[in-house]
């Protein structure tokens, strides 16, 4: 999710959501420990002037200190005050705004104090700020809390956003070790829903770092509706993954697919593309993902597959040998054999002379 990272890091320093799109190109664990770090000089640097606010609240009773928020302070100081606060008292302010102030305010709230405050909002209130989030399409800010939410908010929350909405904070939520409950509580039915929303909207990039986030039979799940989607809405997939580079997160997909669904995708025109192949090939030379690839290259069109082991013939020394022992490693051989057959001979040449080959019966 690095690009998530870089757009939360982008909004922390007030800047537009490519304003840090060189953070893109580094792992997204070190643009959220950049985020962390600067989140935290930022709001315990804050002036002494937030400290008094925060103590003159106290000894005002929760309705004028809402007042005041409102009417002098602004959404940014005001989140920047209940970041001072003791989060009783700052819950007790907030259940006094206006919704809309409360959800503005939110976009500044110090992310370490968000659990507490959360847990002692009224669970409705806690909804209908959701529900003007979503309504502003703030989605990144929905991201923030939607973790630190009880089941229950939860539930209620996925009945009253829209199908774009869930998906788009799910991209960007803090906590992505809520996402498996998160699907759990949307149930089958309203997951097919939203994976055909990423096809009709063009969300893929969003959906897949959702499946990513998650594992075991929900990975399997979204794997299979999404193989299952009409051969157009498919294609849109492959066009954007190889477009954004993210066969990283697409192939373990596909890997995770039973042989009819891979034969759906292996038949899809994006697929017999010669670039689209060749970029798929280096993805999976970048990443090491043979394993996951070879039985999708197994099941393609002879002409693709002939693009496929050309691409292979033409790596580098190092990066063929990669190749080989990771399928001696893996025992790949059934799969890739057919590839070798396939290569000019000076491609079978190379690869028969490398030393993880030598013990491997000729094709």
């Amino acid at each position: 999710m690095s690009r998530a990272e870089a757009e939360k890091a982008a909004r922390l320093v007030g800047l537009e959501a490519d304003g840090l799109g060189f953070l893109r190109r580094l792992p997204s664990a070190d643009v959220r420990r950049f985020r962390e770090q600067a989140s935290a000089a930022l709001n315990d640097g804050a002036p002494e002037m937030l400290d008094r606010i925060a103590a003159a609240t106290k000894l005002v009773p929760a309705g004028i200190a809402a007042a005041i928020s409102q009417k002098a302070l602004g959404p940014r100081l005001a989140a920047a005050v209940a970041g001072r606060l003791e989060a009783s008292r700052a819950a007790d302010i907030i259940a006094k705004l206006p919704v809309s102030f409360t959800a503005e305010s939110c976009a500044h709230l110090d992310p370490r104090k968000i659990a507490g405050i959360v847990d002692r909002l009224d669970e409705g209130l806690v909804v209908r700020i959701a529900v003007v989030l979503a309504e502003r399409r703030d989605h990144l800010t929905m991201g923030r809390f939607v973790g630190h939410m009880r089941d229950q908010v939860l539930g209620r929350i996925l009945e009253q956003v829209g199908d774009t909405d869930v998906l788009r904070a799910g991209f960007y939520v803090d906590q992505p070790e809520r996402l498996p409950r998160i699907l759990e509580l949307m149930g089958d039915e309203r997951l097919a829903s939203v994976v055909r929303a990423a096809a009709a909207a063009g969300l893929w990039e969003e959906a897949l770092a959702v499946a990513a986030a998650v594992g075991g039979e929900q990975r399997l799940r979204i794997a299979q509706l999404t193989a299952r989607l009409d051969g157009p809405e498919l294609a849109s997939l492959v066009r954007v993954t190889h477009e954004a580079g993210l066969w990283e997160t697409l192939l373990p997909l596909v890997a995770l697919l039973g042989e009819e669904d891979r034969l759906a995708v292996a038949r899809l025109e994006p697929l017999r593309d010669p670039q689209v192949l060749a970029g798929v090939v280096r993805a999976v030379v970048a990443t090491g993902l043979w394993g996951e690839f070879l039985p999708l290259a197994g099941v393609l069109p002879a002409d693709a597959r002939k693009v496929i082991a050309d691409a292979a013939a033409g790596l580098g020394d190092a990066e063929l040998d990669a190749l080989v022992r990771e399928v001696d490693k893996r025992d790949l051989w059934e799969l890739v054999l057919p590839l070798v057959e396939l290569m000019d001979e000076t491609g079978k040449q190379r690869i028969f002379d490398l030393p993880a080959f030598q013990d491997q019966p000729a094709p």
